[in-house]
């Protein structure tokens, strides 16, 4: 028992080292240095500031701070708000200084990031919805589905305006991990959505993480549990507006989790339906990113349900250097998904990977932190990777991917990745 609570406290610190730092601009991603430049040419003169507008739907109870203004904790909502965030990277950085260091690796200093705003524009009604028992069936009451139509209105009309603000009919949407708040996985969403060059809708999905103390993992785990069916109702709701072309989803660490436990059971829903999944929903790309899921329940719960096939990519980021998955494998005793190897796979599992080609392991070997968890954010080549997978829905080997394969559907990841 004494060992395994000095586990736990190993975990807890480590991942407060990793949290307790201001947020600073990512590293330049490696496709912009070299002279090949930011894209800025794409961007819409709109969007060229220091401030990225993000669009956010939350089940977190929203809550007052001692300013006066809206914040969300770590609090559990049983209805989704959503509305806008909007981050500020570096005071008073003009747009052509933030060019300036997005297409350079030895910047002089890294600005830093903040929300200085947050409003939210309209809420569902809460779940589960009232209803009424008619001849033995149970059927919604009608007042709320006016209610919650009307809503769905409002926030389609808010995802349109956005989309026709950048040109873009796609939705990137950004799912966090374990003890994150709220303003910090904006932070992450806005970097990553300057760098894939202000393309599409950049939506952030955030649940109720971030509780604090010695068992925190273990309520955050269970809030992801809760917000399943919130993310579930999202991305149908997304998938019934013929405007929205394809969504891109990011999903790091435990979100991984919350990602596709909500689009397993939207996939079976569909099929049972006699619908694609893959057409109704229309998300191209799943990438999950040091996914903290146990291989087990993968095997059994996504490889077993065949859910490859309704996406276009899967794309499943994995690192031998992440410290935060070794230790969540030493306290749940069990290999995480964000840690395995080929030669993991059974006979029977190499030979789905062998007819399902669109699910690619890339593994990264250069991490470029100390507990590195977050290389999708801090290794300048998997940023490019995430980016170019995004921008260009290229595929591993092809030109703008020269991954390095190893066997089956695994890849690796040169140090120098895209690095020209």
């Amino acid at each position: 028992m004494q060992i395994r609570n000095h586990i736990v406290l190993a975990f807890v610190s480590l991942i407060l080292v990793g949290c307790s730092s201001t947020p600073r601009l990512m590293p330049t991603p490696n496709i912009y240095l070299s002279g090949r430049g930011y894209p800025e040419a794409s961007v819409p003169q709109g969007l060229r500031s220091n401030k990225v507008d993000l669009l956010f739907v939350t089940d977190r109870k929203p809550e007052t701070s001692s300013d006066g203004t809206l914040v969300y904790g770590s609090g559990r909502s049983a209805s989704l708000g959503f509305g806008s965030a909007i981050v500020e990277i570096g005071k008073e950085l003009t747009w052509q200084h933030l060019v300036e260091m997005s297409e350079t690796s030895s910047r002089q200093y890294s600005p830093s990031l903040r929300v200085v705003l947050r409003t939210e524009l309209g809420r569902f009604p809460p779940t589960p919805h009232a209803f009424l028992v008619v001849n033995g069936e149970a059927k919604e009451d009608p007042k709320v589905r006016a209610e919650y139509e009307q809503v769905a209105q409002q926030f389609r009309q808010e995802v349109n305006r956005r989309m026709a603000e950048t040109g873009a009919n796609e939705i990137d949407i950004f799912i966090h991990g374990f003890k994150n708040s709220f303003d910090k996985a904006a932070v992450a969403l806005a970097e990553y959505w300057h760098f894939i060059g202000r393309r599409g809708v950049p939506l952030l999905y955030s649940w109720p993480a971030t509780h604090k103390g010695l068992f925190g993992y273990f309520t955050d785990r269970e809030s992801g549990e809760f917000t399943i069916y919130h993310l579930k109702n999202m991305i149908r709701l997304l998938g019934s507006f013929p405007e929205v072309e394809r969504i891109n989803l990011l999903a790091h660490s435990r979100g991984t989790d919350v990602a596709t436990s909500a689009l397993r059971e939207l996939i079976i829903e569909a099929r049972a339906a006699g619908h694609d999944p893959h057409k109704l929903y229309r998300v191209e790309n799943l990438i999950m990113a040091a996914p903290d899921l146990d291989f087990d329940v993968v095997r059994q719960r996504l490889i077993a349900e065949k859910i490859g096939p309704a996406f276009g990519q899967i794309t499943v980021y994995i690192s031998d250097t992440d410290k935060a998955l070794g230790l969540s494998e030493t306290l749940m005793s069990g290999t995480r998904f964000g840690r395995i190897h080929a030669t993991d796979l059974g006979e029977q599992e190499q030979a789905i990977f062998s007819v399902v080609k669109n699910v690619a392991f890339i593994n990264v070997q250069n991490t470029r932190s100390f507990i590195g968890h977050r290389y999708f954010l801090n290794n300048p080549s998997t940023s490019s990777d995430v980016i170019r997978i995004i921008n260009t829905g290229s595929k591993p080997g092809e030109p703008e991917r020269p991954l390095t394969h190893r066997m089956l559907n695994f890849w690796e990841m040169p140090v120098d990745y895209l690095d020209e």
